[in-house]
């Protein structure tokens, strides 16, 4: 598609807005004034994602060779682009261009098609799309960088905008017609300007993000609430984000609103819910992340032992089960012996998936239920502190 004479100038204008949007919109703590903002053309090989980047864009192995520097940009895209040839091969759809993977509106089982490609094969379909719209549009919305740069080494950081990246990486290397110097327009941010939750508001705020990726920005949230700053460089483990399963909102109460509100404004209860979800294996965290399975399934798994948990999301993703059987099927699990042989009591069962799984309005309904039996909050706390030593010596003598 020809482009009009004025398109740089347009794109240009509206970069300037852009610009002006995020001065005037943003949290008084986030703002950036007049002398730190900078909108600028940059050569998109100065430019990197952000490891600790709660949307994972790439799948797991595609990610951690990314960012142990062993592909560059094309090749990361190469390989997902193999990987999805080999995905819709299987299917019986080959291809041998991108753009064969666009919806075809003229093909009346174009609807079916989309109910059965696979998390890579959406994945880009969505990328190429991007790409065609850049291409053809110009990229209006530009990315947020900050900048790390260090004397006479240039690099900047995505805050926002990864699949953007990603996108015009694949106009450039993969699409004919592009007619750019290699440049992408960026948001430049200082690097004591950066921010998190900036970058947590924009992840919330447009496509959303599918569980895993909730739980992984609630994480990083509540880690830099308690000074603890995520990596720049390098692949990060699940471990990394894990750190908060010992972190609370208690003793933080400056950065609460700003935690809930940055994650769309979601409760205390549902950032404990997400946050819960770290606690799932890696191979069930990679798989429920690739599937996008909804947080109120996956939470039932976390009652059961960690070697249980992949097993069951693959059963979710295999037979596409419903909350409610995800449940029936959690509870048939843990139905077992304990260690001595005997069956636990519903009702001791019931206060275990609550400590498991974090469910904090069940936990007040315990706690409410021993201070209507004490009538003493001191008193409570202190059988409360003996059932915990008691359950500390029991688990260290197994």
């Amino acid at each position: 598609m020809a482009k009009k004479t004025d398109t740089p100038n347009r794109i240009n204008a509206l970069l300037q807005d852009v610009g002006q949007i995020m001065i005037l919109n943003a949290d008084p703590a986030e703002q950036l004034d007049n002398t730190h903002l900078r909108v600028e053309q940059l050569p998109i090989q100065l430019v990197r994602p952000d490891p600790a980047q709660p949307r994972r864009v790439l799948p797991e192995t595609i990610y951690q060779a990314f960012h142990q520097q062993l592909l560059t940009p094309y090749q990361a895209l190469k390989e997902l682009v193999q990987l999805v040839q080999i995905a819709a091969r299987q299917k019986g759809r080959p291809f041998t261009h991108v753009l064969d993977l666009l919806p075809n509106p003229n093909d009346e089982t174009e609807t079916d098609i989309l109910v059965t490609l696979s998390p890579e094969e959406i994945l880009l379909r969505d990328l190429v799309n991007l790409a065609v719209t850049i291409r053809d549009d110009g990229q209006v919305n530009p990315l947020t960088v900050v900048d790390k740069s260090e004397g006479m080494t240039h690099i900047y950081q995505i805050e926002t905008g990864e699949r953007r990246y990603w996108a015009t990486w694949l106009m450039m290397e993969f699409l004919s017609g592009y007619q750019g110097d290699g440049s992408i327009p960026c948001i430049i941010v200082p690097s004591n300007r950066a921010s998190v939750f900036r970058q947590a508001k924009e992840n919330t705020s447009r496509a959303g993000l599918n569980a895993i990726a909730m739980a992984r920005q609630a994480a990083l949230l509540l880690l830099a609430a308690h000074g603890i700053e995520s990596p720049t460089s390098g692949p990060v483990s699940h471990d990394f984000y894990r750190q908060v399963l010992d972190l609370s909102l208690h003793g933080k109460s400056e950065y609460t609103s700003q935690i809930l509100s940055a994650l769309g404004g979601v409760t205390r209860v549902r950032f404990s819910q997400y946050k819960q979800l770290l606690s799932l294996s890696d191979e069930a965290i990679e798989m429920a992340d690739r599937h996008s399975i909804d947080e109120y399934k996956l939470r039932p798994i976390l009652a059961l032992p960690l070697e249980h948990h992949a097993e069951v999301v693959r059963q979710i993703i295999d037979f596409n089960l419903t909350s409610k059987q995800v449940r029936d099927l959690c509870e048939e699990s843990s139905d077992t012996t304990s260690l001595k042989g005997q069956k636990p009591p519903a009702h001791i069962k019931k206060i275990a998936k609550a400590v498991l799984t974090n469910d904090l309005e069940q936990i007040e309904q315990i706690i409410d239920a021993l201070l209507i039996e004490e009538n003493d909050s001191r008193v409570v706390k202190m059988r409360w502190q003996d059932f915990a030593d008691a359950m500390n010596s029991y688990l260290a003598s197994l």
